[in-house]
């Protein structure tokens, strides 16, 4: 069976279950989000979850999309594939944290005219096989699934854990990776570079990194320190595990604190519950506390880059040029984290343009 299994009913009965017994502890006083997740709207929402939202309707769609099972057990890789035809353009689009293959929704019916492969990351919701332990295996494991579907030559399209991959993969695969496009310049890079060579764009850059990682990152040290603690509560309490994502949902995206504005409660509780009946959480930390250390050599893919003006920390040209070959940079005036979602035009008009750019 190439499309995940469908989830049994006694799972779901469970997940109503645990939603209507859940125990809300007193918070802090109200802050306007600064110390975390807006209390009333995931009261809310939580309610929603337990009482009206309905996965099975979600469920036909995403078993209905078209599915392939590449590798052996061990090294499986399951992934949405849209052949076009064999001789047109191919690109691999690569999701990242907290998401899965559900962030190219939108973008997927604005490329119908290219073969598209979109796999779910080792240890993400809709996976086959196990978590990876860095993205140099991670991206070693794709390689194959394309050799596997017939494909020697291809784009590939990241961003967040899949901008670190993609990069990966074309350090390995030159020959193969034809041009990248990225939504943001690896972050790890941030942390790794030579600062006394920085320019002062670069330097601003750098100052608001460490801001951010000191206001905003501490999920991430704790996914890459702790990750086995943290995925206890989260993969028992289902309040807690929407706790957890709505948070970076809310903030990472272009919506001015309303999540609603970017997605409907049934797409929130749609990314939720696919983390949920999956049992994914714990091992979607595997990216964080993997040894990934950054890579230093300057990549001569093709790349082209769209930026959004919400997402997490962006990079200023001149610091993505120590590492890719950009071929064009932009920067849109709106969107945040999850471009492909929030601006599915302006993201694939960036894939098209890697399209263009890839090597002969």
């Amino acid at each position: 069976m190439n499309a995940p299994a469908p989830v049994t009913q006694a799972l779901l009965d469970d997940l109503r279950e645990r939603l209507a017994r859940t125990r809300w502890v007193t918070p802090l006083a109200a802050d306007g989000g600064r110390l975390g997740v807006d209390r009333p709207f995931l009261q809310s929402l939580v309610t929603s979850w337990a009482d009206d939202y309905d996965w099975r309707e979600h469920e036909r769609r995403i078993l209905d999309l078209p599915w392939v099972l590449t590798g052996a057990p061990e090294t499986a890789v399951r992934a949405v594939h849209h052949r076009a035809g064999d001789d047109r353009a191919t690109v691999v689009l690569l999701h990242g944290w907290p998401d899965s293959i559900l962030r190219f929704d939108r973008a997927l019916p604005l490329l119908t005219d290219v073969n598209v492969v979109v796999p779910a990351l080792p240890g993400f919701p809709f996976s086959a096989g196990p978590m990876r332990e860095n993205s140099d295996a991670v991206a070693r494991q794709l390689d194959a699934m394309m050799t596997e579907l017939g494909y020697d030559r291809f784009v590939v399209s990241g961003g967040d854990i899949g901008s670190g991959i993609a990069e990966r993969w074309a350090s390995q695969h030159p020959d193969r990776v034809t041009a990248l496009h990225l939504t943001d310049i690896p972050y790890s890079h941030a942390f790794a570079v030579d600062t006394e060579t920085l320019d002062e764009a670069e330097t601003r850059y750098l100052a608001s990194a460490n801001a951010w990682r000191a206001t905003e990152g501490a999920y991430a040290l704790e996914q890459s320190t702790k990750p086995n603690t943290l995925s206890v509560g989260l993969g028992d309490s289902p309040a807690g595990l929407a706790a957890w994502i709505v948070e970076k949902l809310t903030s990472w995206t272009d919506s001015g604190g309303d999540v609603e504005s970017v997605f409907s409660t049934d797409e929130l509780l749609t990314w939720l519950t696919a983390y949920w009946v999956t049992g994914s959480i714990g091992t979607s930390f595997a990216p964080y506390a993997a040894d990934n250390a950054p890579l230093t050599a300057k990549l001569d893919t093709p790349t082209v880059v769209s930026l959004f003006p919400k997402d997490l920390i962006s990079a200023p040209r001149v610091f993505g040029e120590r590492f890719f070959d950009i071929v064009q940079w932009t920067e849109h005036p709106a969107g945040g984290h999850f471009g492909a979602w929030e601006r599915p035009e302006w993201f694939v008009e960036g894939v098209r343009a890697a399209l263009d750019a890839a090597r002969p």
